[in-house]
């Protein structure tokens, strides 16, 4: 199956150590990301949304830089092209301000619904952290 990859920058008013584990742990990403989030022993995240169970495991963690998490289906483990949603957060040199950039890569289409999608989120997040 072919997949799209969507990128955008979000501007942020906080510090990094203080959004980072809003995007990295369960308990940070279930107050804004999914309906509820979990972490089972084995370090696999289930993202539960409108009900419906959506596993994933860490890939790539730089703590205060980035996380990365990889979407499987249990049922089918053996698959190569996983959806993935990668979080960064970036900084610009000169005028100090912070960004998450968000990276999805799935197989939606639809760009401007994305859009609509993770601006309605990281608005949320920003209600909530208050930057």
């Amino acid at each position: 199956m072919v997949k799209n990859k969507f990128v955008a920058d979000y501007q942020m008013n906080t510090s990094r150590s203080v959004v980072f584990p809003y995007l990295s742990t369960a308990s940070g990403l279930s107050e804004w990301f999914a309906d509820d989030v979990t972490i089972d022993d084995d370090k696999v995240f289930d993202f539960i949304y409108e009900g419906v169970d959506h596993y994933a495991k860490i890939v790539a963690l730089r703590s205060n830089h980035s996380v990365k998490f990889e979407f499987f289906d249990p049922k089918h483990p053996e698959e190569s092209d996983r959806s993935y949603v990668e979080f960064r957060i970036e900084e610009n040199e000169l005028t100090q301000t912070l960004f998450i950039k968000v990276i999805e890569y799935s197989d939606t289409f639809d760009d401007d619904a994305q859009e609509t999608i993770w601006e309605g989120l990281i608005n949320n997040l920003k209600e909530i952290i208050g930057g």
